[in-house]
């Protein structure tokens, strides 16, 4: 072999290898690149650019890749360069308290599908009912479509009064309402609540008015709406025998509370100079005005907020619509501004013809199908039952029942069209 020869093989070998050394450089200069602590930069000091004009990923960002499983299927994102996966955030979930005895169980079951109807966030109902009637119960629940119960869950509880002599409780005033008092002691695991009587309806999701306990500012730990918007005609300022919160008292019927603050509060009284805890003043309370109370647990509330002013937050009238807000005249400002947000049917206005503007909304709740259309199976027949009740007080302000409701089935039906339209891409 000639000299030249030779020189020229060794020439090809030495670019060889200086070009497998430039490569191998480029090669870890990108890895640096994409996995340093830098950024690739272009001439003008500014992050550089693939040539498709996307920008290269900047410093600390988290990188992700899609990894093949055996069968060639996508897995999960995983995070490379060891850093740890976020943990998924829990759901939220609104909890729903009612005390249900004698013959409410369909009026319950009608409550609890009118709070599910219309919310987003998960619910846990919190059901406290006579033995006799869980069996029902769990009959009725249990028909509800999987689509809707998959969003709720339920226990149910005996009535039980852990202080003083329990048939004087049960006999308060309805039968068993004053489980209410109770229920900072009996749920220890929940931190908020919101109790209602079996005889609500919301017209809008449960979601707003959970929201008002962000509302609260450090002293206060429970929520009602005044029994009355007009002392003049409001029944507290008129009759009441003992200290009621306000000048028109406040009304139990539906009440947003934070447990947690409630169990540790040390409140005033007029019975002892030093403050009681929640569960150690209820049965003395109850001992001193037992001779005076009307209307039986909400007026140990009132008597309770009376002394600590400062614990109550008060929401406006149409989160608490009664028969007493229409009946004597249009006296609920928000509601007609608003419309009605929950719908007390007191009075029994549910089951005679008093109130016929009421009972149209109970029957038509209860009577929707869980898959029917909202317009055509609920608001619809509303509308028809509002026609003939438009003789009445109530019936007369037909704006003021129907505002929030149609609002909110406008809502739900935008929703439902947007979740067909995301899953049919």
């Amino acid at each position: 072999m000639s000299a030249g020869t030779r020189g020229g093989e060794t020439m090809r070998f030495t670019l060889k290898l200086l070009f497998s050394l430039c490569c191998l450089v480029g090669l870890l200069f990108l890895i640096y690149c994409y996995l340093g602590n830098g950024e690739p930069q272009g001439p003008s000091g500014a992050p550089s650019r693939h040539p498709s004009g996307q920008r290269e990923v900047p410093p600390g960002t988290q990188l992700y890749f899609r990894a093949l499983d055996g069968n060639g299927k996508k897995r999960s994102n995983s995070r490379i360069r060891g850093q740890r996966q976020r943990a998924p955030v829990p759901e939220e979930w609104m909890h729903l308290a009612v005390v249900a005895c004698g013959d409410r169980v369909e009026e319950t079951v009608t409550m609890l599908k009118s709070a599910v109807l219309f919310s987003f966030k998960n619910i846990k109902f919190h059901i406290f009912a006579e033995d006799s009637l869980k069996t029902e119960f769990e009959t009725k629940l249990g028909k509800w479509p999987q689509r809707v119960s998959r969003k709720v869950k339920y226990q149910i509880y005996p009535i039980t009064f852990p202080v003083g002599n329990p048939q004087e409780w049960k006999k308060l005033f309805k039968p068993c309402a004053a489980q209410r008092l109770f229920l900072p002691m009996l749920l220890q695991g929940v931190d908020s609540l919101l109790y209602v009587d079996t005889d609500v309806l919301f017209l809008r999701p449960l979601d707003d008015i959970w929201a008002f306990l962000k509302h609260f500012n450090d002293t206060q730990l429970a929520a009602m709406a005044p029994e009355h918007e007009i002392s003049k005609i409001g029944w507290y300022s008129r009759f009441a025998r003992h200290p009621f919160y306000g000048t028109t008292g406040v009304n139990s019927g539906v009440m947003l509370m934070n447990l947690t603050r409630i169990r540790n509060q040390q409140f005033k009284n007029n019975m002892i100079p030093a403050t009681l805890a929640w569960g150690e003043m209820l049965h003395p309370l109850y001992q001193k005005y037992k001779n005076y109370i009307t209307w039986g647990d909400q007026d140990l509330l009132n008597i309770i907020f009376s002394f600590n002013p400062e614990t109550l937050y008060v929401f406006p009238c149409q989160w608490n619509y009664r028969p007493d807000h229409c009946m004597y005249g249009s006296n609920c400002k928000g509601a007609e501004v608003e419309g009605v947000s929950v719908l007390h049917g007191n009075r029994g206005v549910y089951h005679d013809e008093k109130q016929p503007a009421f009972k149209a909304f109970y029957e038509v709740i209860r009577d929707y199908p869980f898959d029917g259309n909202l317009f055509q199976s609920m608001y619809f027949p509303l509308q028809s039952k509002f026609l003939e009740s438009v003789h009445t007080l109530c019936g007369r302000i037909p704006q003021v029942f129907l505002k929030q409701i149609e609002k909110t089935m406008k809502m739900m039906y935008e929703r439902r069209v947007v979740i067909q339209a995301r899953a049919s891409e």
